[in-house]
């Protein structure tokens, strides 16, 4: 670990303790809106009493209840195989920039985001890991400060994540501004659509980013350092900055769309309980079903 790498390690993990209290807020607040991942399948829970259906076997039906009803019924228990939900955001410098229109950096709403999602499945039993090789999984209560601990240590990186580090059948969160050139992200995209997993990809924005509301001239300077540009007018070139904006959302939609997975835009004016809120409705066994 390099020493920039280390200083904001130290510097992320210096905020833990108010981020993961964020997040816990932002997770409380969501989950008493929307429904558990409860679905059924093979386990030792009971979940609910059904209407027994032609081709169900003698074994399933539930005399007892059967007999109360006068008719038959089919006891159905709750899936209890916990699954692993891989998450990864982009931790790039372009993700630590804010306007004075946003609340906070794309990197901060970032983290919330992750961890709210994480406190979420950790509580309804599932795993987390974060996409990258040799790291861990996490479950239970504890595993959320497990979680942030390792995400506070993660490098500095803004390359879109590798499909193979991801295990078969997995379910992947993917949250960073979308920024990138179109081809890594279609590069991506298509690595996930070739194996059998589930994506869903959260591309959060500074306000300023998604209107170019300035005036006059403006001195653009990268975050990482670079040459600077000086725009003269910078109105004149809000029309196309808009139009290529809205065409690179549309081109990740219209992959997503493809590949059966779900993608959705949040800015960081908004509050992080709305984005969370539609992550969650996004995940549900049944959402996913019907894509």
């Amino acid at each position: 670990m390099n020493a920039a790498t280390l200083t904001r390690a130290e510097s992320l993990a210096a905020t833990l303790p108010p981020l993961l209290v964020a997040a816990e807020r932002v997770a409380n607040t969501v989950a008493q809106g929307v429904h558990g991942r409860r679905r059924v399948g093979q386990g030792d829970s009971f979940w609910q009493f059904r209407a027994a259906q032609p081709g169900d076997s003698a074994r399933e039906i539930d005399w007892r209840q059967s007999a109360r009803a006068d008719r038959l019924y089919v006891r159905q228990t709750e899936w209890e195989a916990a699954q692993t939900i891989c998450l990864w955001r982009d931790c790039g410098a372009r993700m630590r920039w804010r306007s004075p229109l946003g609340a906070e950096t794309k990197q901060a709403r970032a983290d919330v985001l992750l961890l709210a999602l994480a406190a979420l499945l950790l509580r309804a039993g599932e795993r987390v890991r974060l996409v990258a090789p040799g790291l861990p999984e996490f479950s239970g209560r504890a595993g959320l400060a497990r979680l942030a601990a390792t995400l506070a240590a993660t490098p500095d990186s803004e390359t879109m994540p590798d499909a193979a580090l991801l295990p078969r059948y997995a379910n992947v969160v993917l949250v960073g501004d979308m920024l990138a050139p179109m081809e890594e992200i279609a590069a991506c995209l298509s690595g996930l659509a070739a194996r059998p997993v589930q994506a869903h990809l959260v591309q959060v924005l500074d306000p300023a980013e998604q209107s170019l509301p300035y005036e006059g001239r403006v001195l653009f300077a990268p975050i990482a350092g670079g040459p600077t540009e000086l725009v003269a007018n910078v109105a004149e070139l809000r029309p196309a900055y808009v139009a290529r904006l809205a065409a690179q959302r549309a081109a990740i939609g219209d992959l997503c769309a493809g590949a059966g997975f779900g993608f959705q835009t949040h800015a960081t004016d908004a509050p992080a309980t709305a984005a969370l809120m539609a992550l969650a409705a996004a995940m549900a066994p049944d959402a996913v079903a019907r894509r």
